[in-house]
């Protein structure tokens, strides 16, 4: 039976309880790129969410991530183990320095040979009858080969576009979209020094036309051109789709969040058999999904919810916030300003001393409920082809209406003038006459709120990945 068909069958739940049932248990090892304690975006709450439900059930689960660190440590000192609410967690120091013989720091984010060494041992160690990947940066894709060679099958949820963008993001520096590597990723060798350098060479990168980068990376895979900085690099650059893709291919199944990553997935080699498109699933218990939600309050309460760095948006939304009437609205911000301290300093900055904007920090994933209460509407603003983040879910889940960026991601769970309203992503104007008509409108939010459609629970989830997981071993 093709997964394809069961995920249609209405059988679906059925056919899991079969086959997937709670008699069979196993040993399970997850992977993502960062974990609690110290990392608490969607990606690991995701990861800690599915461990937990899987450990509820009885199956044993541990969890392999990475650290960065800028400590200098041996080889052999990278590595260490710890428990967290009950889940085994075995953690890999990683740093943008050379180590285990590799020098090239970019291929030290997609083929970490120390990290690879690691997981072997633990596979040998820990026995897993199942792998599942949330996120390889800093590992590798290098864990796939060691996996599928050990005879483990090996699953993969990807949560933003890493393995084909070495920025995650397929975003360019100029804020447009960008469409993946050129034949010869000479746009990805012109991206690096742009996101990672300042002065001239920034600046040099930027003005090359992507065709000369193109013919660049080409005459350095010939070896016509004598030795120059960074030829590795761009060698490593120039791999580092075509090493991705084949290693995804290797995997016994991909389980794609949204329509845009399996899009992209398959314009780019990945075989279609191995997708299976399933959504995230969030922790719903006490959202009050069943309670109507109170009509806005005056002033209006808007938020965001996320990770203060540049491809969120959050920028977009204080100055369409700063363009609203004084005194009708106002603005909680709820993220990590230690997290890239930088971008956080200019969103304070862009602020200023606006008395109804609030930063407040972070709060426990368990209160999303209570914060989400607190509000009249989300604001999701991204400025990239966002990967449905989870609170989009949870602030359907708790009935409250979202506007969002226009990004097929969003627009996946967000309907426009249904549950929610979207807008140009970037576009300040566009924003502000959304937000305007929600504050203005009579009855707009409400309408929204009661039209929130209810995201899918981890239960679930986990029920659709055990199902897959049997179904593909």
């Amino acid at each position: 039976m093709m997964v394809s068909h069961i995920l249609r069958s209405g059988n679906w739940l059925s056919w899991l309880a079969e086959s997937a049932g709670t008699g069979n248990r196993m040993k399970i090892l997850l992977s993502v790129h960062r974990f609690f304690p110290e990392y608490t975006a969607g990606t690991e709450i995701l990861t800690r969410s599915v461990a937990r439900e899987l450990i509820a059930r009885g199956h044993e689960v541990h969890v392999l991530t990475a650290y960065p660190t800028d400590k200098e440590l041996k080889d052999e000192d990278r590595f260490d183990e710890y428990d967290f609410e009950g889940i085994h967690v075995y953690r890999f120091h990683h740093a943008y320095i050379p180590m285990a013989g590799q020098t090239s720091i970019v291929e030290l984010s997609y083929d970490n040979h120390l990290a690879t060494a690691y997981f072997a041992r633990i596979l040998e160690q820990f026995k897993p009858e199942v792998v599942h990947f949330f996120h390889l940066n800093r590992l590798g894709t290098g864990l796939i080969d060691v996996a599928v060679q050990a005879g483990i099958p090996a699953f993969m949820m990807p949560t933003d576009f890493w393995t084909i963008c070495i920025a995650g993001q397929l975003l360019l520096c100029n804020g447009s979209m960008c469409r993946g590597p050129s034949a010869y990723a000479g746009n990805c060798v012109k991206h690096l020094p742009q996101i990672t350098m300042t002065g001239m060479v920034s600046k040099a990168a930027g003005w090359l036309p992507t065709a000369w980068a193109d013919l660049l990376v080409r005459l350095t895979l010939a070896g016509v051109l004598p030795p120059y900085p960074y030829r590795d690099e761009v060698k490593a650059i120039s791999v580092r789709l075509g090493i991705n893709i084949a290693r995804l291919n290797l995997l016994s199944g991909i389980v794609s969040p949204s329509g845009v990553v399996s899009e992209v997935l398959l314009r780019h080699g990945v075989s279609p058999h191995l997708i299976i498109q399933s959504a995230f699933g969030i922790d719903v218990s006490g959202d009050g999904s069943n309670t109507p939600r109170p009509s806005p309050r005056q002033p209006f309460r808007l938020g965001f919810i996320g990770t203060l760095a540049r491809h969120k948006g959050c920028h977009v939304l204080v100055d369409a916030f700063k363009a609203l009437p004084p005194g009708r609205a106002i603005l909680k911000i709820y993220g990590d300003i230690e997290q890239y301290p930088e971008y956080a300093s200019q969103l304070k900055r862009l602020a200023g001393n606006h008395s109804a904007i609030e930063f407040c920090g972070t709060f426990h994933n368990s209160k999303i409920p209570e914060v989400m209460a607190d509000l009249d509407v989300l604001v999701a603003p991204s400025v990239w082809y966002e990967n449905t983040p989870l609170v989009v879910y949870s602030a359907q889940a708790a009935r409250c209406p979202v506007v969002a960026s226009d990004f097929p991601g969003l627009s996946e769970v967000i309907r426009d003038e249904v549950n929610g309203l979207l807008f140009e992503a970037g576009n300040v104007a566009a924003l502000v006459k959304q937000l305007s008509r929600l504050i203005d409108e009579p009855g707009l939010a409400v309408r929204l709120s009661a039209n929130s459609r209810q995201p899918k629970s981890t239960a679930t989830y986990v029920d659709e990945l055990l199902g897959i997981w049997v179904l593909r071993e």
